[in-house]
């Protein structure tokens, strides 16, 4: 019984020192993600696609139209085009979206992806959790608003969460490079 106890406090070290060990920003990855935001100069790329799990998504999955290794509630991007661009008080985006449209959509499907391209409003920053910096701002496309909002991580993951006027909430991971 003696050897069985000691034997799970050595597997729980190992876990806890294996989580420690990963979790630790350096200064320079902190001070790096910092010129970029207070540069607004960046672009985000994404792997992974968050939609709302929808009976319509479910549809979708059973069609086997999604991608190898995705579900209704995460849809695997690695490989498909997509990017959204800060550069100043400038936006532009391409983004695959996956589900619900509710009004406003425009005559021949043309308006499928989120194509953002303009000027931000709206736009803050301020320091989260960890090091990390969120960002939040308005921008818009030919027929909707959209309300952004994005946490950016020192080892240069992102998370981004849109929510638009005329489409169920989507969000994406992903990672942030300077746009230079």
């Amino acid at each position: 019984m003696k050897s069985l106890y000691i034997i799970t406090v050595i597997v729980a070290i190992t876990f806890l020192s294996c989580k420690s060990a990963s979790s630790k920003v350096t200064d320079e990855q902190i001070k790096a993600l910092e010129t970029l935001v207070e540069n607004k100069n960046f672009t985000i790329e994404s792997n992974w696609a968050f939609p709302r799990t929808t009976a319509a998504m479910q549809r979708v999955l059973n069609s086997g139209m999604l991608p190898s290794g995705s579900s209704t509630g995460a849809i695997n991007l690695i490989g498909n085009s997509n990017f959204l661009t800060i550069s100043g008080d400038s936006i532009t985006s391409y983004l695959p979206y996956y589900g619900e449209r509710y009004t406003n959509v425009a005559y021949g499907g043309t308006d499928g992806p989120i194509q953002l391209k303009g000027v931000v409003e709206n736009y803050t920053v301020s320091k989260g959790k960890q090091h990390s910096y969120i960002i939040s701002f308005d921008a818009k496309t030919k027929s909707e608003r959209f309300n952004i909002s994005m946490t950016l991580y020192p080892s240069l993951k992102s998370y981004v969460k849109l929510l638009g006027n005329s489409r169920s909430p989507i969000s994406y991971s992903g990672h942030v490079e300077d746009s230079d």
